[in-house]
């Protein structure tokens, strides 16, 4: 963890339940691990944070968890000669945001984001791992984090996103006066605003990316295109 998050995130942790905590020290069916969850703060400095992306919670499967919101640990490339990648098509919410990238860049047009319009794309300049996406996303200062930290089955998703609330709000108290942009994905993020105080913030609130209108949301064009998140 960098020195700089270790305070802020300690504070943080104290303020989840006593029972909480006992459950994240003691138990490892949850995923990612207790040395993972905190991944999004060992790679981007406090100081460089100039957004921040809240998705909803963990993928739901243990090898494409990290403890990057929105960056698919499984997938090994993003491209294939035919276009995306088996792996990025089977998940639907980065499949979406590749092809509004993609867009964004001026390399697809809205009315066509096919696999055929994507193989015909000259790809020397653009990026082939999701590991290369999460560095774009730091180098642009986008910290990306979870509402919920942790994943154990779907029917927990709201316990979780619930029990890591005191967290969220601890951490952006912290924040306030640095006032990062806050990136609302889906229904879970956007609940943040009913739920804290985040006047100090501006906000972001989108569509989740596993929704086809993320590829043309003028909105969501508007906000990524000048981070070139594709670029080598």
């Amino acid at each position: 963890m960098i020195r700089e998050w270790q305070e802020i995130l300690q504070r943080a942790y104290e303020s989840l339940e006593p029972e909480y905590r006992s459950f994240l020290e003691s138990d490892n069916s949850y995923f990612p691990s207790s040395s993972q969850y905190f991944n999004a703060f060992t790679t981007l400095p406090r100081h460089k944070v100039k957004y921040i992306l809240f998705g909803q919670d963990p993928y739901p499967r243990k090898e494409s968890a990290g403890g990057y919101a929105f960056i698919d640990e499984k997938v090994q490339t993003l491209f294939s000669p035919t276009g995306l990648s088996k792996e990025v098509n089977r998940a639907t919410s980065l499949r979406n945001f590749v092809k509004m990238s993609l867009v964004a860049k001026g390399d697809l047009e809205k009315e066509d984001v096919s696999q055929e319009a994507i193989s015909q794309i000259d790809k020397h300049s653009l990026i082939n791992s999701i590991e290369e996406l999460r560095i774009n996303f730091e180098k642009n200062g986008v910290l990306l984090l979870n509402t919920a930290l942790i994943f154990t089955d779907k029917k927990s998703s709201t316990k979780h996103v619930k029990a890591w609330r005191p967290f969220i709000k601890i951490l952006l108290k912290e924040l306030e006066e640095d006032a990062p942009k806050l990136i609302l994905f889906g229904i879970h993020a956007k609940e943040l605003k009913k739920r804290l105080s985040l006047d100090k913030f501006e906000t972001i609130e989108v569509e989740h990316p596993y929704n086809h209108t993320f590829i043309s949301n003028e909105k969501v064009l508007k906000l990524f295109s000048p981070m070139n998140l594709l670029e080598k």
